[in-house]
């Protein structure tokens, strides 16, 4: 594959910055498209599992991810009034038995490694997206800003709400009927709620559950999840700590008194993911991370696959002789795989070891 190809990637997410990393790797340059004005802090906790650590481990990035990650080899699962059901070992999702653990970060912390990898002018910022034109030998990409770019390949990393994704589908995201509500609190602030500052605490209600997940080195900081049922589909929520309380009123006080006590900003939004779509490449375009195959956050691999499509998307390119014949191969050896978990994720099932990498 000529290491010349001009390739545009829309989206400057943790999807469209591995993109970018694992191209580099391989010799070729690529140009990153942000719709937003700033890259900010935003999010909580990035579940990364081996199969990822291991793409770390090849684009030279691992120990930096490490240092900034909490290494996690167990979850627990409480009632709702805190008392222990079980603590169990991370599920297999590939064939090595010592692979049931993960490494917990901040989304924040990830994407700024990500980031730190790229060519600061590679990556144009205050860019969305307006429309995708496929000519007979490159494709032309529009932005709201005025400005147009051309490129040989466009990976298409613009999330849920993805504008290429228009052109395979005219599908749209679906709701699952739940909200989740965010925050990052301070390791003190977590009270006597956990029994490990390595593990993912679940707290198991009826309809509404709580999660509690160390997002930084020494179980510094905890992301605290609330997710609760609801018919309200409107993408992102304004919330009153009353009403996410009356949700918990029977759970444990101390879980209603660390939602009480927060005092950073609430993260709350609707839950949506995709269906599994028949096609995702073109000649010159393909779908990658969310834009391809949004999930349902339950098995917490939403990052990872955005990650591993990356590495198949530019193994793929080093395979074959030309754009096409590439994107062909990469969706199908992605597209099987993606699609059994984002099935999955709806059913709530545990995934194993025959979606192995």
């Amino acid at each position: 594959m000529n290491k010349q190809l001009r390739v545009v990637i829309i989206g400057g997410g943790i999807g469209g910055a591995a993109s970018a990393i694992a191209l580099q790797n391989e010799g070729i340059p690529a140009e990153i498209y942000e719709q937003a004005k700033a890259i900010k802090e935003v999010g909580a906790a990035i579940v990364l599992r081996p199969a990822t650590m291991r793409l770390f481990k090849k684009w030279g990035i691992y120990d930096e991810i490490v240092h900034k990650s909490v290494h996690s080899e167990f979850m627990e699962i409480r009632t709702e009034k805190g008392d222990i059901v079980q603590k169990e070992r991370w599920p297999l999702i590939t064939e090595n038995p010592d692979e049931n653990w993960a490494e917990l970060i901040h989304r924040a912390d990830l994407l700024d490694t990500l980031l730190a990898q790229i060519p600061s002018d590679s990556i144009h910022l205050n860019h969305k997206c307006e429309s995708i034109i496929e000519h007979e030998n490159d494709v032309e990409v529009r932005f709201l800003n005025g400005t147009s770019v051309y490129a040989d390949l466009v990976i298409a990393a613009d999330g849920i709400h993805s504008v290429a994704r228009k052109m395979f589908s005219d599908d749209e995201p679906v709701f699952a009927r739940e909200h989740t509500y965010r925050a990052i609190v301070n390791r003190e602030e977590v009270l006597d709620l956990i029994s490990d500052d390595t593990a993912i605490t679940l707290y198991q209600g009826d309809k509404t559950h709580v999660l509690l997940l160390p997002v930084r080195p020494g179980a510094a900081q905890f992301s605290v999840d609330v997710i609760v049922p609801s018919e309200d589909s409107s993408w992102r929520l304004k919330v009153e700590k009353e009403e996410i309380l009356e949700y918990l009123k029977d759970f444990s006080p101390k879980i209603q008194e660390l939602i009480n006590n927060i005092e950073s900003t609430i993260d709350a939004r609707a839950i949506h993911d995709r269906k599994p779509i028949e096609c995702w490449t073109s000649n010159y375009i393909t779908l990658l991370g969310d834009a391809a195959h949004a999930t349902q956050p339950n098995q917490g691999l939403g990052g990872n696959m955005a990650i591993e499509d990356a590495d198949a998307l530019v193994e793929a390119l080093r395979e074959a002789t030309t754009i096409p014949e590439a994107l062909k191969k990469y969706e199908a050896h992605r597209k099987p795989i993606t699609s059994k978990i984002q099935n999955l994720s709806r059913q709530d099932q545990v995934l194993d070891f025959s979606l192995k990498s």
